[in-house]
């Protein structure tokens, strides 16, 4: 059914709700969301939506996915639509294959330029925003008719405003305007934390004639990293209040997930109150970016009263905690977490191989997954896999890159700009790799950082060995107080294809078995080298918690480890796309990404915090002198 009709036919006891998810990168992930999707299904939403990745990364997947929750699951569906690498043709392709899945609402989106692309460009010159596949489907016969069409709205402005273009809310209700006229029929907004504002905004927008249905999107706050890396991404305004009342418990991330869900009920019942404007409720409904994640939408819904399913976690705090990000540099590919105790030792600590006919345990359950979305990855086999991904990825982004890298010409231009952003974070805030400084965590490690970069091994992604530090420890801990968190040492790094054989080599007769690593290039596709055995899956980062069981947090395998190598060297492409084809910085930058190696390296011995640096070291020291 279309979505208009459905609004207009919906049960008005309470607002209608929507969900939105999107396919993860992996089989695993697919299969796990499927089932989170049919358990999210008995708290009957209106529609669910689901995301088509940037540049047209996860059609295939969204498509499938879409299918499969229209006609398997009976869930009126309403897919994503970009025009971003909408080759001639592709669109019609797309709306066609939509049909036939029975899908008949879309959302129309201009979509985020390609990664490495210094401005948007059409690759279809018919479709340039959104109001041309708007368009497109309201003129084409086969289309018109069967689909209900949709737009996002942006309350407080895009984030390609340009400021010399005045209020961006304004522009961005003339915008909307044009859309409707073409053809949109509902409309999404982009996420807010300011009530008042969007207030105001929903009032401008009656008063420009615009009556076609609003969906406001509303995401609950899960940890205080990855809401702030949000708020970056998508241009959102804070208010003081909102940064006063998360200030004191960012380092408790239980706390703060409780306070996204009480501030997303408050935000909710404000936009929906009968007196929300002089002419009533705001809006007939809301729309939940979920990130794939269930537990907080759960929660909130029922504390609405909005739903008739069977309460599993109502009148109870969530149970489940979070680790932090698993770098402190860069969250990346994270490492997979096996249950084990405080008095394990390193040794029974290592990785873990799953046999076919292992019982259940907890994390692999999907049930039981409700990750926080903090580093790269986490799980493979859990539905959020990949989850920052859905915010514009946490690496390579931009127009043009940032002053502070400087234009490499080199080698060594390239290992002078990752020791400045170990060394000097005012003026190299950001790598191509990480939107953000060195976190307090990397700064414990500072020193053996360093010593690596000089050697020409460019880490981007690390963690310190703790062992047991107190979970409300406002450099290492998180989770609940009064527990304990433990992380193994990490370490992700760059390094020359000379220097991949003695690192090798030194890990199988120096390691003393209590060293794992994954090492590949980018030609290398699927082929890599390590020492973990097939379907091994190494813990990293876990916490013990009063009354709850042990948390694990973060998990390196194969899987996780190929998907970010991928995206690893497709970042050095991106860069080197900026510069004209022959030039010094981007030979440079291309023969990093031909010859360059990414290797990730993990100690179990947690209980030495110098065990995986002065292995490494060692190395450096003795590789360098080779080389000499």
């Amino acid at each position: 059914m279309k979505l208009t009709d459905k609004i207009a036919n919906h049960d008005t006891r309470h607002p209608f709700y929507t969900f939105e998810f999107f396919p993860p990168r992996t089989d695993q992930g697919f299969e796990n969301l499927l089932s989170r999707i049919s358990r999210l299904q008995t708290y009957k939403p209106l529609a669910v939506s689901i995301t088509w990745g940037a540049g047209g990364s996860t059609k295939d997947r969204s498509l499938d996915l879409a299918g499969i929750t229209q006609a398997d699951y009976g869930i009126d569906t309403v897919l994503h639509l970009t025009c971003t690498n909408m080759v001639p043709g592709l669109v019609d392709d797309i709306l066609k294959a939509a049909k036939e899945r029975g899908i008949q609402n879309i959302l129309a989106l201009r979509g985020d330029p390609p990664r490495g692309a210094e401005q948007w460009t059409p690759t279809d010159p018919r479709f340039k925003c959104a109001i041309d596949l708007v368009s497109h489907i309201r003129s084409t016969p086969e289309f018109a008719s069967h689909f209900c069409v949709g737009v996002a709205a942006y309350p407080e402005g895009h984030p390609d405003h340009d400021p010399a273009d005045g209020d961006p809310s304004e522009r961005e209700i003339d915008v909307l305007k044009e859309k409707v006229d073409a053809g949109a029929e509902f409309v999404v907004t982009q996420l807010f934390y300011d009530t008042s504002k969007f207030l105001t905004w929903i009032n401008k927008v009656r008063e420009r004639g615009i009556i076609v249905p609003i969906i406001p999107g509303v995401m609950p706050i899960q940890t205080y990293d990855s809401f702030g890396r949000v708020v970056k991404l998508c241009g959102v305004k804070i208010p003081p209040a909102l940064k006063a009342d998360l200030e004191p418990i960012r380092h408790n991330d239980q706390l703060v997930k409780d306070y996204g869900v009480q501030l997303t009920i408050d935000t909710i019942r404000r936009i929906t109150s009968p007196d929300a404007t002089p002419n009533g409720p705001a809006v007939p409904g809301v729309h939940f970016c979920t990130l794939n994640l269930e537990k907080s939408v759960q929660l909130v819904l029922e504390r609405l009263q909005w739903t008739d399913a069977s309460p599993r976690i109502k009148n109870r705090l969530i149970a489940e905690t979070a680790g932090p990000i698993i770098h402190a540099e860069e969250p990346s590919s994270g490492l997979v977490v096996t249950p084990i105790t405080a008095t394990d030792s390193a040794t029974t600590a290592l990785s873990h191989k799953v046999p076919e006919n292992e019982p259940h345990r907890e994390g692999d359950s999907a049930a039981t997954w409700d990750d926080f979305p903090n580093g790269r990855f986490g799980d493979v086999k859990s539905p959020a896999f990949g989850a920052g991904d859905q915010w514009g990825g946490l690496g390579l982004s931009l127009h043009t890159p940032p002053s502070e890298w400087g234009k490499p010409k080199e080698i060594r231009d390239l290992t002078n700009m990752f020791l400045s952003y170990l060394k000097d974070s005012v003026r190299t805030p950001t790598t191509p790799f990480s939107r953000f400084p060195l976190s307090p965590e990397s700064e414990t490690i500072l020193s053996h950082l360093e010593v690596l970069t000089h050697r020409g091994w460019w880490t981007v992604c690390s963690q310190p060995a703790v062992d047991g530090a107190r979970s409300e420890d406002e450099v290492l801990g998180w989770g609940p107080r009064g527990g304990y968190v433990y992380q193994k040492g990490f370490v992700e790094f760059f390094v020359p294809e000379e220097d991949v054989g003695p690192i090798q080599q030194a890990i199988e007769t120096q390691g003393e078995g209590l060293i794992h690593f994954f090492a590949s290039n980018n030609e290398a596709g699927e082929g890599f080298l390590t020492n973990v055995p097939e379907d091994g899956r190494n813990a990293v980062t876990w916490g013990m918690f009063p009354g709850q069981e042990i948390a694990q947090t973060t998990i390196i395998e194969r899987e996780s480890f190929l998907a970010w190598k991928e995206e690893a060297f497709s970042i050095w492409e991106d860069w080197a796309s900026f510069y004209p084809p022959g030039s010094p910085e981007r030979n440079c930058l291309e023969s990093i990404r031909k010859r360059w190696w990414l290797l990730s390296i993990v100690h179990h011995d947690y209980r030495r915090p110098d065990a995986l640096w002065s292995f490494l070291e060692g190395i450096a020291r003795t590789s360098a002198r080779t080389s000499a």
